[in-house]
């Protein structure tokens, strides 16, 4: 299939972009795929931010529980590593 595309930019982002090769139909293809290929890690990740904020924690965890909860996580990898 085959789609034409007209753009509209600045002369300074044009002479850029062509310099770069970025104008060219294998590089435009790359650019959309890239940003769909993108577009899923983003939902989950936007997903993932607004789940983590709708816990009703007061105030955000200090450094000395951050490091007390990945000091159990690596206890429980060794532990797991280990056959235990």
């Amino acid at each position: 299939m085959s789609i034409t595309i007209k753009l509209d930019l600045p002369a300074s982002v044009a002479a850029k972009a062509r310099a770069k090769g970025l104008l060219e139909p294998t590089s435009v293809s790359r650019l959309i795929e890239r940003e769909l290929n993108l577009e899923e890690p983003q939902r989950a990740y936007r997903e993932m931010v607004e789940k983590m904020r709708a816990y009703p924690d007061d105030k955000p965890m200090t450094m000395e529980e951050i490091q007390a909860e990945v000091n159990a996580v690596r206890v429980e990898r060794r532990a797991r590593a280990s056959g235990r």
